[in-house]
């Protein structure tokens, strides 16, 4: 096996710590990517408590489970966005506070900035011994010009300008904080955010200055289905891959009465265009994917976000850690045919 192969817990946060480390060790996983949702990882609890950490680490050495990332999504989401009612049913109730939107937004930068000091927290108290690989968060950023994603009324460069001006204003302070602790941001690449697609990445990591703790939580299944070449995406940004979710989607599979934009129809809607499966049920060419990272030089985790709505999760967990330990490999140390003349 080339890497450890982990379970993103984000998707199983009705389920209490000790519950879903337990099972993603009886599904077959070598660790676990941990949601900043739910009690998996709490940011408050990191920095207050004296002994949260030392609890933590204790349950996955008893396990026999690493843990190389933490995740922040939900909070990420609301530091760029046009805040809504939606985003209530994603925060913190002291990141929304009264709602107010900019207070959100810099109530969720200053949220950010303290899950990067908690990951260091967490990650200087893990036991010696094991899988090393640098200290991660992965997250989204949103974006004030993702409601402008088709370009009418007409749309300028000038107006997309302001939306990443206003990106680097947010994060550029927050990738500082993370230069501080020593601790990386990637950024999951994916619709409404600041970066979604290759050419919106280039501009994302342009706006920052080329900050070296800005990269990218690499998820082949959020690229395929808009058209985009997921696997010349790890070749156009391999230095800049902090992490990799192993998560599939199909594509062409509905019936022709919605595209791409989702129809406003609800996942699993046999209508739709695409949905995610299960690791090996949609369409990404997973084996492309691991030469690239090979040849890119990535040797952290692969973690599976598990999110098929057609299938029992159980099911689809243990099935997805054997597929992904099934399809990885490492790269060769020699040149096959420089055995020739031996």
């Amino acid at each position: 096996m080339a890497r450890p192969v982990t379970l993103f817990t984000g998707q199983w946060a009705d389920l209490s710590f000790e519950t879903i480390c337990q099972k993603a060790k009886s599904f077959g996983y070598n660790g676990v990517e941990l949601a900043c949702w739910g009690d998996h990882f709490e940011v408050d609890k990191v920095l207050k408590e004296k002994d949260y950490v030392k609890k933590k680490w204790e349950v996955l050495h008893d396990l026999g489970l690493e843990c190389l990332a933490v995740s922040s999504h939900l909070v990420g989401q609301a530091i760029c966005d046009n805040i809504d009612e939606r985003h209530k049913l994603i925060l913190p109730p002291d990141v929304w506070g009264d709602g107010s939107p900019e207070g959100v937004r810099t109530r969720a930068a200053e949220k950010m900035i303290d899950t990067a000091k908690a990951a260091r927290k967490f990650f200087d108290a893990k036991p010696k011994g094991g899988v090393k690989f640098p200290a991660v968060v992965n997250g989204f950023t949103g974006s004030s010009i993702w409601h402008s994603i088709y370009a009418f009324p007409p749309t300028d460069q000038k107006y997309w300008d302001k939306g990443y001006a206003d990106f680097a204003k947010r994060f550029k302070p927050i990738l500082a904080a993370f230069d501080k602790a020593d601790v990386n941001f990637a950024l999951e690449v994916h619709p409404t955010e600041i970066a979604f697609d290759i050419a919106s990445a280039q501009r994302a990591v342009e706006a920052v200055g080329g900050h070296k703790r800005f990269g990218f939580n690499y998820d082949p299944s959020h690229l395929g289905y808009q058209g985009v070449d997921y696997v010349k995406f790890i070749r156009t940004f391999g230095s800049r891959i902090y992490h990799v979710h192993m998560k599939d989607v199909w594509w062409g599979h509905g019936d022709g009465t919605v595209g791409v934009f989702g129809g406003h129809v609800s996942f699993a809607d046999p209508r739709r265009f695409w949905d995610f499966r299960s690791l090996g049920h949609g369409d990404i060419k997973f084996e492309d994917i691991i030469v690239a990272l090979n040849d890119v030089g990535y040797n952290g985790p692969l973690s599976v976000e598990w999110e098929d709505s057609r299938m029992d999760r159980e099911h689809g967990a243990t099935e997805a850690a054997a597929f992904v330990k099934k399809i990885d490999f490492k790269p060769s140390k020699i040149a096959f045919d420089a055995q020739f003349d031996r």
